[in-house]
C-alpha cells in the first residue's frame, strides 16, 4: 500500500509502518469529528462512489425534496468548483474542497471544512467524497453512515471488484435506472454481490435523473 492513501503499491515494512501511524493519526482525528457532530445533533452522510456514477445529481435532487431539517454539503474533488456549485444553486450552504492529486478526503480536510461551514445544529450533512472506489473506505471522516453509490452503466461486478469499499457501505445506491433497458445489468445479480461482501448493507435503487424510487433513498435517510 502507498504511504499516502493505502492504496496498494508496496508492503514494505518501513511503509506498512508509516500507513499504520497515518491512519491510525486519522481515526483520531475521525473520533473528534464524531464527537462534535453528535454533540450538535448532525448526522453526516459519507457518500462515496467511482466518477460518473451520479453522485451530485442524486444530491440535487435529495436536497431539493428534504423539508424535515436543514441540509449542509462538503465537496471534494481534485479540481474545480463545478459540483460545489452546482449544490449552491439549490440553496444549500456548501463548501468545496480540492485535493490536487489526493485520491480521497480525510478527518483533517473535513475538520478544516467544517470550520469554514459551520453547519446548522441537527442539519443533515452529506460529504461528497472523491470519485474513487479504493482508497476512500480506509478514511474514517467521523461521518454517522457510509453510503456506496454505483450506475448501471458501471456493471453488476463492482462490488467483487472493490470489495473493502462495499464492505464499509451502510448502504449500496444503485443509480440510473432508467438506463437499465439500455445495458446489460441485472440487478438482482448486483444485491447478489453485495450480499457476498457484506451481507448487512441495504441495496436501494434510483434515478436520481427521472427519480424513480428517489423516496425509498429519502426514507432510508429519515426524511
Amino acid at each position: 500500500m502507498c504511504a499516502t492513501c493505502g492504496c496498494g503499491h508496496s508492503h514494505s515494512p518501513e511503509v506498512v509502518t508509516l500507513e499504520q501511524k497515518v491512519l491510525a493519526k486519522n481515526d483520531h482525528l475521525a473520533a473528534h469529528n464524531r464527537e462534535w457532530l453528535t454533540a450538535r445533533g448532525i448526522r453526516a452522510v459519507n457518500l462515496m462512489s467511482s466518477p460518473g456514477s451520479g453522485k451530485t445529481t442524486l444530491l440535487e435532487r435529495t436536497i431539493r425534496a428534504i423539508h424535515a431539517r436543514p441540509v449542509a454539503v462538503i465537496e471534494g474533488d481534485q479540481e474545480t468548483r463545478l459540483d460545489a456549485e452546482r449544490i449552491r444553486a439549490t440553496g444549500s450552504p456548501v463548501v468545496q474542497i480540492n485535493t490536487g492529486a489526493g485520491c480521497h478526503l480525510d478527518a483533517a480536510m473535513l475538520r478544516d471544512a467544517l470550520d469554514r461551514l459551520a453547519p446548522a445544529d441537527g442539519c443533515l450533512l452529506f460529504v461528497e467524497n472523491v470519485g474513487n472506489l479504493v482508497c476512500p473506505a480506509l478514511f474514517d471522516l467521523g461521518e454517522d453512515v457510509k453510503v456506496v453509490i454505483v450506475s448501471v452503466t458501471e456493471g453488476v461486478d463492482k462490488p467483487l471488484k472493490y470489495p473493502h469499499m462495499f464492505a464499509a457501505a451502510d448502504l449500496v445506491v444503485v443509480n440510473k435506472l432508467d438506463l437499465l433497458p439500455y445495458v446489460d445489468f441485472d440487478l438482482d445479480i448486483c444485491r447478489a454481490h453485495v450480499a457476498s461482501v457484506n451481507p448487512h448493507a441495504e441495496v436501494v435503487a434510483v434515478s436520481a435523473t427521472r427519480g424513480d424510487n428517489v423516496d425509498s433513498w429519502l426514507d432510508w435517510l429519515g426524511d
